[in-house]
């Protein structure tokens, strides 16, 4: 179908969806790879074998090397990872939705990130049961403060536990909803604007314009907003017509729409880091 300029302007500002996020969310965590086309040859055939194998590992990570990652993690990861988030990460992987839940080597970026800005007032965009929220409120100081927004109590409250046990459970005011509604009500009141030192963003794909709109009047000059999945399983740069599994492709767009918003808006200073499924850090400078 033939899409104008206006009308693709109207569907990516618009907050309207033809799916609930709990189906989006179910999609994502339940569709599996499309067949792949046949190669040529056996060459292509042994690549083809690797990807698929690197892929279907379970870790987000955009490293070629299986390996290598196992590497990061075994040296620098887990010897640092906290207790409570080593047990919310392993409760999260028997979860069936587990993909989508944020990397450890991702967690413990965010963690330092939030540190080093010196937060206090925070955000999340996207909870699922907790792990980078966890990796947040860790960091935070003991009066810090996490606005956190998710479709789904349910998945929250499966790490809530942990999180309470851990003693960071007061820094959480979970709203349970989609975000937008939410914004809009925190926008309005000018008092909101410029208040947020970090905002994490890990949620619908296709809303991503949307809350930058509304995010960047919110977040403080000099401040942090963290967007997650902006290399999207590498797709950015695949042919549209390669091999992808369903829920990637219906989301590759608004990625790629997302990264091009971003590196032309003069408010803030972006760098992408291949860090778990790529996240761009952006830093409001006007």
């Amino acid at each position: 179908m033939c899409v104008t300029h206006q009308e693709k302007h109207n569907r990516l500002i618009s907050p309207k969806k033809t799916k609930t996020q709990r189906e989006k969310e179910r999609e994502m965590a339940t569709t599996t790879t499309e067949a792949t086309k046949t190669s040529s040859t056996n060459g292509e055939d042994q690549k083809q074998s690797q990807n698929l194998r690197h892929q279907e590992v379970g870790h987000k990570s955009l490293l070629q090397s299986d390996d290598l990652y196992q590497y990061i993690l075994e040296t620098s990861v887990y010897p640092r990872e906290p207790e409570s988030m080593k047990e919310l990460r392993e409760v999260t992987a028997k979860h069936p939705w587990n993909i989508m839940t944020t990397s450890a080597d991702e967690g413990q970026f965010l963690n330092m990130l939030i540190k080093l800005v010196n937060a206090k007032n925070t955000m999340e965009i996207g909870v699922y049961t907790g792990y980078s929220l966890l990796a947040t409120a860790l960091a935070l100081p003991e009066d810090g403060k996490i606005l956190a927004m998710d479709v789904n109590r349910e998945n929250y409250e499966l790490g809530l536990p942990i999180i309470e046990k851990a003693g960071v459970a007061h820094k959480i005011d979970f709203r349970e909803g989609p975000a937008l509604p939410v914004l809009d009500e925190i926008v309005a009141d000018e008092k909101n604007h410029g208040t947020y030192d970090f905002i994490f963003v890990d949620a619908d794909k296709d809303n991503y314009i949307n809350y930058h709109k509304r995010l960047i009047d919110l977040v403080k000059i000099g401040g942090v907003i963290g967007y997650d999945n902006t290399l999207w399983n590498g797709s950015v740069v695949a042919p549209p017509d390669a091999p992808m599994r369903k829920y990637v492709r219906y989301y590759r767009d608004f990625v790629l729409e997302l990264n091009k918003a971003l590196a032309a808006d003069p408010r803030i200073e972006i760098c992408m880091l291949p860090v778990g499924d790529g996240i761009t850090i952006c830093r409001r400078i006007s």
